[in-house]
């Protein structure tokens, strides 16, 4: 299953998935191999220490055996915590990912947002700086929701959720001093623009929700502008860490995103 110089997104699980669909607009005939860490999974709840040690040795094996063009950790968890490590332990562009505070903070009104993520994303110090430089004038509410992530998960696999499901998770934002205020939501999981229409449908007014995926295209297609890609699009390939009977009722979904081929490592 090797393939020359494709492009390798790694999530936790399907959350890239998110972040797959812009780099396919932009580069449509790139190769892809997706890469998600079930045996891993979740990445939100471990702590600092696992997700150090787990992410740099795991895509270590991934480069190895696919040689990438480049690297999109397309996991905040995983990118607001190891992101740094990977880049010093391989010679391959990485791309990360980080909460879209910035954008959200251009486009709140009434300068109340809410950072919506896992728990071990919206407790980094990350967090903390990209908040103080670029939402100085905004109260920055946070909330960690691990449901959430499943809620994506299930959604791919074609499991119907309740919309209670999904106003649980903002009550998390909305619940808070300030929450009757905030308009923009930064959804600082990749998992959660999978089921942005569900949260949508859920909240209880207008919220604008804010993601970084476009950016992350964008930065992806900049650093291979000298690449040379096939002339036609081919069939993906999606890897899983751990073989699992549960692989399977992931494959309609997975298809849907061009990846026809599923393996695991």
């Amino acid at each position: 299953m090797t393939i020359a110089r494709a492009l390798l997104i790694f999530d936790s699980g399907v959350g890239g998935l998110s972040v797959l669909r812009p780099i396919r607009d932009l580069l449509p005939s790139a190769p892809i191999v997706y890469a998600a860490d079930n045996a891993g999974y979740p990445y939100g709840t471990k702590s600092e220490a696992e997700i150090a040690a787990r992410v740099p040795a795991l895509l270590g094996r991934l480069a190895e055996r696919f040689d990438p063009r480049l690297i999109v950790i397309a996991c905040n968890t995983a990118s607001t915590i190891a992101l740094d490590a990977v880049r010093a332990a391989l010679d391959v562009p990485i791309v990360g990912t980080v909460p879209a505070i910035k954008p959200a903070a251009a486009v709140s009104k009434s300068r109340v947002i809410g950072v919506l993520g896992t728990d071990a994303t919206v407790r980094q110090p990350y967090v903390d700086r990209l908040a103080a430089e670029f939402a100085s004038d905004c109260i920055v509410l946070r909330h960690g929701s691990a449901e959430l992530v499943d809620l994506a998960e299930a959604k791919l696999r074609g499991e119907p959720a309740s919309p209670a499901a999904y106003a649980r998770c903002l009550d998390g934002l909305l619940s808070q001093p300030g929450g009757d205020r905030l308009d923009t939501i930064v959804l600082a999981c990749t998992h959660f623009p999978l089921v942005e229409e569900e949260l949508a449908a859920a909240a209880p007014r207008p919220i604008a929700f804010v993601d970084g995926n476009e950016g992350i295209a964008r930065r992806t297609a900049w650093l291979t502008r000298d690449h040379r890609w096939p002339a036609e699009p081919g069939e993906g390939t999606a890897i899983f860490t751990r073989r699992s009977p549960g692989i399977e009722a992931y494959r309609k979904g997975l298809i849907s995103y061009g990846l026809g081929r599923i393996g695991v490592l």
